[in-house]
C-alpha cells in the first residue's frame, strides 16, 4: 500500500488583505486534499507582518530561515501597512527571504482569465503570457547609501548590482521555461543602450545562454520599447524575462493589461530546489478594503495552484484552476472584477466545484 505525499506549507498571510486571502485559498487548498485523497497537506500559520514588528521590532525573528526550510514550500499574503515606510515593510519582510533564500526566479503568468476583460483591442485573442523576473539583482540588491543628509548637497545613491551568475541563471531558466511553452519564444528585455555597464553584461550573456537553446526564437527589446509593444502588438509576445526592476513595472501593467491585477499570481522560486519556494498574489495589502470581505481571492487561489505543482501535484493544481475558472465563468466575481460577491462567496462556490471532482 503506497502512502500519499504529504506537504508542508508554511502560511504567512502577513498584512491588510493577505489575511483573508491566504484564509480563503487554504479552505479551497484543504478541500481539494480532502475531495482528490492523492495527496495531504498541512498548513502552519506564521504571524510575521506588521503586527509582529511592532511587537517585536522586527518583522522576522532572527532564525526565520532555518524556520522555513523546516517546509516544502510558503504560501504568502502582503506586506505593507499605512502607519510604517514601505522600505521598512518590504525589506524587513519580503526581502529578507528572497533574497538568503536565494529565490531568483520570480514567475508570473498573466493570461486573460474567465470573468476579466482585456482592456486591449489590440490582444483580439486576449492574453497569454508567462514573465520571468530576475528577483535577486539589480536596483533591489541593497547597495548604496546616502550621504550629508539635511543638506541642500545630500546625495543618495542606489546601485544596480549585475553578477555573471545571477544573470546567466536567470536566462537559463527563462530560456528553459519558454522551450518548455507551446510558442518557443523569448523576449530578452534590456536597456543596455542608456545603461552601458550592467546592462551590456545582461546582452552578452542571454546571447551565450541562446546558443544552448537552438528552438527557442528569442529577440531583444528595450524595456520603454517593450511597453509599446505590450500595448500595440501583444499577440507578439509570449515569454518575457528581465531584471529585477524592470520586469517588477512590467508585471503589473501587464496584469492590467490582461485584466485586473486582483487575479495575478506569482511565484517565488529557488529552481536548484535547496530551499523552499514562496507563492503569492501580486495585488499587495489593499488596506483600502482591508477588513471588508470583498477582496478577490482568485490572485491567491492562482498562487496556491503554482505552489501545487511546483511541489510535485500538477493534476490537483490543474483541477484546482478548472475549478476557479468555473466559478469566475459562471459570473460568481468580486467587485474590482464588476461583481457583487465577496471573499467567502467566492471561496463557497469553488468548493461546491470541487465537491463535483468526487
Amino acid at each position: 500500500m503506497t502512502s500519499k505525499p504529504a506537504y508542508r506549507i508554511a502560511s504567512i498571510p502577513g498584512d491588510g488583505i493577505g489575511t483573508e486571502v491566504v484564509a480563503a485559498a487554504i479552505q479551497v487548498v484543504e478541500k481539494l486534499a480532502k475531495t482528490l485523497e492523492t495527496f495531504q497537506i498541512e498548513f502552519t500559520h506564521i504571524p510575521w507582518g506588521t503586527a509582529y514588528y511592532k511587537q517585536n521590532g522586527r518583522y522576522v525573528p532572527e532564525d526565520c530561515l532555518d524556520i522555513l526550510r523546516k517546509f516544502d514550500a510558503g504560501l504568502f499574503g502582503a506586506v505593507g501597512a499605512p502607519d510604517v515606510p514601505d522600505h521598512i515593510s518590504l525589506w524587513g519582510l519580503l526581502l529578507a527571504i528572497r533574497g538568503p533564500l536565494q529565490l531568483y526566479a520570480n514567475v508570473r503568468p498573466v493570461r486573460t482569465f474567465p470573468g476579466t476583460k482585456c482592456p486591449l483591442n489590440t490582444a483580439t485573442d486576449g492574453i497569454d503570457w508567462l514573465l520571468v523576473r530576475e528577483n535577486s539583482e539589480g536596483e533591489y540588491s541593497g547597495q548604496g547609501g546616502r550621504s550629508h543628509i539635511g543638506q541642500p548637497w545630500e546625495a543618495a545613491t542606489e546601485v544596480a548590482m549585475f553578477t555573471r551568475v545571477g544573470i546567466e541563471r536567470i536566462m537559463r531558466f527563462a530560456f528553459e521555461t519558454a522551450q518548455s511553452r507551446p510558442k518557443k519564444q523569448l523576449t530578452v528585455v534590456t536597456k543596455s543602450n542608456s545603461m552601458r555597464n550592467g546592462m551590456v553584461l545582461w546582452d552578452e550573456v542571454a546571447a551565450q545562454v541562446a546558443r544552448g537553446f537552438p528552438d527557442v526564437k528569442w529577440d531583444k527589446m528595450l524595456v520603454d520599447a517593450m511597453t509599446v509593444r505590450m500595448v500595440a502588438n501583444p499577440q507578439s509576445i509570449d515569454t518575457i524575462v528581465g531584471t529585477n526592476l524592470h520586469m517588477d513595472i512590467l508585471s503589473d501593467l501587464a496584469a492590467a493589461l490582461a485584466g485586473s491585477i486582483g487575479v495575478a499570481p506569482s511565484s517565488n522560486l529557488d529552481p536548484t530546489r535547496k530551499n523552499p519556494s514562496l507563492f503569492e498574489p501580486v495585488h499587495g495589502s489593499a488596506f483600502d478594503i482591508t477588513g471588508k470581505g470583498i477582496a478577490n481571492p482568485v490572485a491567491t487561489f492562482w498562487s496556491a495552484a503554482e505552489m501545487l505543482s511546483w511541489v510535485g501535484e500538477k493534476d490537483a493544481a490543474a483541477k484546482l484552476m478548472l475549478c476557479v475558472e468555473n466559478v469566475c465563468s459562471a459570473g460568481i466575481l468580486t467587485p474590482d472584477l464588476g461583481g457583487t460577491a465577496n471573499t467567502q462567496g467566492v471561496v463557497d462556490a469553488v468548493i461546491a466545484e470541487i465537491e463535483k471532482l468526487k
